[in-house]
């Protein structure tokens, strides 16, 4: 198979394809003019991301597969679609379970497609004990877009992470990003107090509360406070919204935020749509304001250089498994430990040590 080389970024190119070079199809606007992005991929990864940018469902849908399981083709496609990538806004949104993220996710989305904005959701769900895939939910709940070409959902199984997203929702997003999406919405899978991973990819972060859950104070700890740009009461219509709010504001005082910016509260019902136009205009407002300040910019850089931590632990952790505790010497190293014939510590260091070899 032969290999093409991929050259993205001179203005002089859209609009006038040349032999080897991608052709920008759709979303021609966020490849950065004046900057060159340079990479090897084979002629059918080329075809392949020719397709997801013109649009066909069936092509995007391969290539999330493809990330999600890590199939061999898998990198060469996020080198590429990565040179496409940087244009769409990430929204995050997590709360606690029943808090009605999915709702919540499905009228912004409306709402944003009033605007003829396209939009991609990955729903993140529990993991079926029986197939290890997504229990699917969040999609069934928004359903009602399956028809409209503008709407791409997609659902995520956590299978076994923690914080509130899958391991591969990241590249996702760079995948729904390169195919000429205007905004990725992430839903969580709604794990509660730990669930603080979105902050680590979404440009703009939304946490849902609800009343009449128990203790709500106890619902906005544990970091939830400090990783919110807009916090929503859904179901305001319920007794208790008021007393929400006013923790909400109790606690805002003693959080302290590096950017100057207050989250706003924003009521919803979003079964009805009430409230839903308000949120996205401060989303929008938001989004504004980062645009505006250097915090947009510092907030990307965050979010990358804990991004490029997580790459570099599961990278290592691939090869170690692969290269050190194969063929059953994990089996043998629990063995010798649990035996007291050996300590981990030992161990760790014999195997950290040989990866520079």
């Amino acid at each position: 198979m032969g290999l093409i080389r991929l050259i993205f970024g001179s203005d002089d190119m859209v609009g006038a394809p040349q032999a080897g070079i991608l052709h920008c199809e759709v979303g021609c606007e966020s490849v950065r003019p004046t900057e060159e992005v340079v990479g090897i991929v084979s002629e059918e990864t080329k075809g392949w991301v020719d397709r997801i940018r013109a649009g066909d469902v069936r092509a995007l849908a391969r290539a999330i597969t493809a990330v999600e399981n890590r199939s061999a083709d898998s990198a060469e496609l996020l080198k590429a679609s990565f040179a496409l990538s940087g244009k769409a806004s990430v929204l995050g949104f997590t709360g606690a379970p029943g808090a009605g993220k999915s709702t919540l996710v499905d009228g912004v989305a409306r709402e944003y497609r009033k605007a003829n904005k396209t939009v991609g959701i990955v729903a993140i769900d529990p993991t079926s004990p029986f197939s290890g895939g997504a229990i699917l939910g969040d999609r069934i709940r928004m359903q009602g877009h399956y028809a409209d070409p503008g709407i791409f959902i997609r659902s995520m199984a956590t299978r076994g992470s923690l914080g509130g997203l899958a391991r591969t929702t990241a590249d996702v997003t760079t995948i729904l990003d390169a195919s000429g999406r205007d905004l990725v919405m992430v839903e969580t899978v709604g794990v509660g107090q730990d669930e603080i991973d979105i902050v680590k990819l979404a440009d703009v972060t939304v946490v849902v509360l609800v009343p009449g859950m128990g203790d709500d104070v106890q619902s906005i700890k544990a970091g939830i406070m400090e990783i919110a740009d807009i916090f929503v009461i859904n179901k305001a219509d319920r007794d208790g919204a008021e007393r929400v709010e006013r923790e909400i504001k109790a606690l805002q005082s003693l959080a302290l935020r590096h950017d100057a910016w207050i989250p706003p509260i924003v009521k919803t019902v979003a079964a009805n749509g009430e409230g839903i136009p308000e949120l996205v205009a401060k989303i929008e407002e938001y989004r504004s304001f980062l645009d505006k300040s250097e915090a947009g910019h510092q907030k990307r850089i965050e979010n990358w250089r804990n991004r490029l931590v997580e790459m570099l632990r599961d990278a290592l952790l691939e090869r170690v498994e692969r290269d050190h505790l194969g063929n059953g010497a994990a089996g043998r190293y629990a063995a010798e430990i649990a035996d007291h014939k050996r300590d981990p510590y030992t161990i760790i260091e014999e195997i950290v040590g040989a990866l520079g070899h």
